[in-house]
């Protein structure tokens, strides 16, 4: 039973690692994209904000396998 608790924080701590890791690389490139060409802007945010949902959901697919895993405690 420790061992799966233990399993289940690593799973929590590695998804908000991975998490805030991909969030910050699709956001800096965004910048870099408008700095370079700032007519771009609109179309550019908007790819954002989906890059920014896809990565999220790999978190949120982990923190709902830690839950199921919780659940079997």
């Amino acid at each position: 039973m420790n061992t799966l608790a233990l399993a289940i924080g690593i799973i929590f701590g590695l998804a908000a690692l991975g998490g805030a890791i991909g969030n910050s690389l699709v956001i800096s490139r965004t910048i870099e994209g408008v700095a370079r060409q700032p007519e771009a802007r609109g179309s550019l945010m908007g790819l954002m904000l989906l890059g920014v949902g896809l990565v999220e959901a790999v978190p949120i697919i982990a923190v709902a396998v830690g839950f199921i895993l919780y659940s079997q405690m």
